[in-house]
């Protein structure tokens, strides 16, 4: 493993609501996080993505429950 500074949640979490660090991470960086942030399928509901879509207002896309029909 390559050496690194190690941070501590609370130095995460400032980092993480830093607009000018964020803007820092290049697409890649945020697509590989945005993958690996959650923990299981079990965070993974209908209301979290139906929440990502509204939030950045994805309109050709549609959450619908698995036996077909939407709620």
């Amino acid at each position: 493993m390559k050496n690194y500074k190690e941070i501590n949640r609370e130095e995460f979490m400032q980092f993480f609501r830093d607009d000018e660090k964020l803007n820092e991470l290049t697409p890649d960086d945020r697509d590989e996080i945005f993958r690996t942030i959650l923990l299981g399928s079990c965070d993974i509901t209908k209301e979290l993505l139906e929440e990502i879509i509204s939030d950045y207002s994805v309109s050709n896309l549609k959450v619908i429950n698995v036996n077909g029909g939407e709620e």
